[in-house]
Formats: structure tokens, C-alpha cells, sequence
């Protein structure tokens, strides 16, 4: 039996629960959780905002923990080996996707917490190929974060050929944001952050943005016109986009990576006119992930995070609900 902390219905608490996990599959690893990071996204999980979680259900998709047990045919890993595991447990590994190196864009790929349990347990399953160790000299303890959080910012920079040369901005400084910021100035780039928090300005300088600019007062973003080659979005809010689409410079991009729920109003001839470009992207895959965490430790990039341990569970969920987190949070042992 694994030992886990489950929600029994849509937006419950967190309560003590087991359940059995069966055989361990050939092409399967078992995971010790030691450090479990917690993501917006399990909240949503966990609410039923996107309407497909299943109950019981074991959120967790950050983990970070050594393998307790392999599957007969895995042979690229080892027991005890420190891995992470994100947002997909497994790949179809046959689409034209998968075949192409881009698995975390199979459109059956499955999710640590859609269908099946995830890291908010002593022990978590998952397919081989989804399981990445983390390179010498990285800290396990902060590590997780960079499985979904870190990815999902980390993996556009790699998609859209993102150049040291060039000028670009991220809006919002939260939990994508914060380690956007240290990317994009580790990967050579001028950076800017919008924000709406004075209290973030100096925090955003400190992590690496080289210029703030406050997101709600217009004006200061018009002086921006026309001056970033990529802007991405963290936020999940709707905002005046034409503003910050007037911001680009010719080919620039505005990259969505926050869950924006309200439709995109888009004044296409700002577009057109300047060969602007609007995109989205998820999750990065493995090979990504692996070639992300390398970069991580050759620029001691690092999430912030605050520590509880996994018995504080739900005071950790209301913590990261009522937006005062800074910037991740991490369950540990």
C-alpha cells in the first residue's frame, strides 16, 4: 500500500489515504518522494477547474526523490539514482510527435495527477521515459519546481530560438515568472518585468531583470513601443493585450504560458502589419527537461521557495491560494 494525502471530492481537504498500486509495469519506476513541489496547477486539479479530475485524487506533479524500485526492462537507471518526475508520467512514444523528440506535445500522453496518482504520497509510479535524473550539483531540495514551473518557461526560450542579443520581457513575477527572470538573464538577454507589485520591482531587479515596468499604468508601457523581440505572459488574468502587442518589435512574439481563461481580444492588423506573432506552448519535453536542469546548475539558477512538510499540506494549499507565496512551495520529508 502507498501512503498518500488525498482530496475525496472536488475542492475537499487534504486527508490521510492509501491505496494499492499494483504490479510495477516493466517499463516503470518507483519513486521515495522526498520533496514534492505544489503548482497552481494542482490546485486546479484539485478544484476540478478543468473538469477532469477523477476522485480520490493525488495531486503532486513537482517531485523530486530517489528510486526505490525498476521495472524489469528499464536499464538506463538505478536504484537510489536522485530523479525528478513533472507534469507527464508517460508517452505514447509512436506519434509523429513523440517520434520527432516533441513527447510533451502527444496528444495521449498522460498526466501525473489526470487518471492516475501523483507526488502528494511516500510513493509515486511512472513510465521510465518520463523520469529525469538531476545532474550533479543540483539541490533536491528546490529542484522541483523546475519540473513543471521551470519547464514551462524554460521550454519556449529552446522552441522559439530565443537569442542572447535579444530584448525581452516577462509579465508577471510569480511563481513561472520569478524563474523566467533568471533565465532569460543567464541566457544573455535584456530583460524587462511587468509587473503590478511595487513590492516585486526590487525582487524582480534582484533575479535578474535588468528594468521594470509597472503593467498597470498604460503610459509607462506605451513608452515601451516597439522595443521586444519576445514577451511571455505568466499571468492567468486578462489584460489590455494590443498594449503589450504594440510593444513588439517587428516579428516580435507575445508567448502565452499562463492559463489565460477569457479569449484573446487581438487587433489582428497589429499583427499583420508589423509580422507580429501570438503563441502558446506546455510543458517541455524530456530531453528539454534534462538539457533545462544542466543549464539551471552551470548558472546556480535556483527557484525561491518556501518549505512545509507534507503534514502541512493543506495549510501549504491555502498558502499558495491566497497568492502570498514567494515564490514556490515545497512539501518535504
Amino acid at each position: 500500500m502507498i501512503k498518500a494525502y488525498a482530496a475525496l471530492e472536488a475542492k475537499g481537504k487534504l486527508t490521510a489515504w492509501e491505496y494499492e498500486p499494483g504490479e510495477l509495469g516493466r517499463h516503470d519506476v518507483e519513486i521515495d518522494v522526498d520533496y514534492c513541489g505544489i503548482c497552481h496547477s494542482d490546485l486546479s486539479m484539485l478544484h476540478n477547474e478543468w473538469g477532469m479530475s477523477s476522485f480520490p485524487l493525488v495531486a503532486g506533479h513537482e517531485v523530486v526523490g530517489r528510486i526505490a524500485a525498476l521495472g524489469a526492462d528499464v536499464k538506463h537507471l538505478q536504484q537510489g539514482q536522485v530523479v525528478g518526475l513533472g507534469w507527464h508520467s508517460d508517452y505514447c512514444k509512436v506519434c509523429s510527435s513523440c517520434g520527432s523528440g516533441d513527447q510533451n506535445l502527444c496528444s495521449t500522453a498522460e498526466g501525473t495527477i489526470v487518471g492516475r496518482h501523483g507526488g502528494f504520497a511516500e510513493k509515486v509510479r511512472a513510465n521510465a521515459s518520463a523520469v529525469i535524473p538531476l545532474p550533479k550539483g543540483m539541490d533536491a531540495k528546490t529542484a522541483g519546481p523546475l519540473f513543471c514551473g521551470g519547464i514551462t518557461v524554460f521550454n519556449p526560450m529552446v522552441q522559439f530560438d530565443v537569442k542572447p542579443t535579444d530584448k525581452v520581457a516577462v509579465i508577471g513575477i510569480g511563481g513561472l515568472g520569478h524563474i523566467g527572470l533568471q533565465f532569460l538573464r543567464a541566457w544573455g538577454c535584456e530583460v524587462t518585468a511587468f509587473t503590478s507589485s511595487d513590492s516585486k520591482a526590487a525582487e524582480a531587479k534582484e533575479l535578474g531583470a535588468h528594468h521594470c515596468i509597472n503593467s498597470r499604468n498604460a503610459a509607462e508601457i506605451e513608452q515601451a513601443a516597439a522595443k521586444f523581440d519576445f514577451i511571455i505572459s505568466t499571468v492567468n488574468v486578462k489584460l489590455d493585450w494590443n498594449l503589450y502587442l504594440s510593444t513588439l518589435k517587428p516579428k516580435g512574439r507575445l508567448h502565452f504560458v499562463g492559463a489565460t481563461l477569457e479569449p484573446l481580444d487581438l487587433n489582428v492588423f497589429s499583427l499583420i502589419m508589423a509580422q507580429r506573432s501570438v503563441s502558446g506552448s506546455p510543458v517541455g519535453s524530456p530531453a528539454t527537461i534534462a538539457k533545462m536542469l544542466e543549464f539551471a546548475v552551470q548558472h546556480n539558477i535556483k527557484p525561491v521557495v518556501e518549505m512545509f512538510k507534507f503534514e502541512q499540506i493543506n495549510e501549504a494549499l491555502a498558502h499558495l491560494e491566497s497568492g502570498k507565496a514567494r515564490y514556490r512551495i515545497v512539501l518535504e520529508r
